[in-house]
């Protein structure tokens, strides 16, 4: 397994999480909505906004999962977060950075991931990422891809956005 990446400019990265001020807040409609509608929308069973803090990735929503937070190291969103476009992995099992991450060979036994990073307006950094995830390995089509983006670009508006 390859632990998930550290940005060389992590310090000014953490500096635009924490300027939003939205690790550990409570759970809004607003985001809960657009991990439902990946969800539904794609037939996945898990979707999340995940910030991206110094050792944690923490769930601002999450649909399918009862977690509130992963660590960073071992995550899919650590490595998506550096990512230019969005971030697919079609089959778990089949990639050296994660076919034997504890999410793959353990509960909850992922197998598909799909990540789109999300961008602090004002510094441009990446500050978390967008994602949809499947208990089995899948292909997606352009038009899944388009819709995966699209609701990542809503979701970077809306965390950019004061509720």
């Amino acid at each position: 397994m390859q632990t998930a990446p550290i940005p060389e400019n992590e310090s000014e990265r953490l500096a635009a999480v924490h300027r939003l001020a939205i690790l550990d807040t409570a759970p809004e409609k607003r985001f809960a909505k657009l991990t439902k509608e990946a969800a539904e929308s794609l037939n996945m069973p898990i979707s999340t906004i995940s910030i991206i803090d110094e050792n944690r990735e923490w769930y601002k929503s999450c649909y399918g999962l009862d977690q509130k937070q992963g660590d960073r190291s071992i995550s899919f969103c650590g490595h998506a977060l550096l990512s230019s476009d969005i971030f697919i992995v079609e089959d778990t099992r089949n990639d050296p950075k994660f076919a034997d991450n504890p999410a793959v060979v353990g509960p909850p036994y992922i197998r598909f991931y799909a990540g789109v990073a999300l961008r602090d307006q004002k510094t441009n950094r990446p500050i978390g990422v967008f994602c949809v995830k499947d208990f089995k390995p899948r292909k997606l089509s352009i038009k899944e891809i388009g819709l995966i983006i699209e609701i990542a670009n809503r979701a970077e508006r809306e965390l950019n956005t004061k509720g």
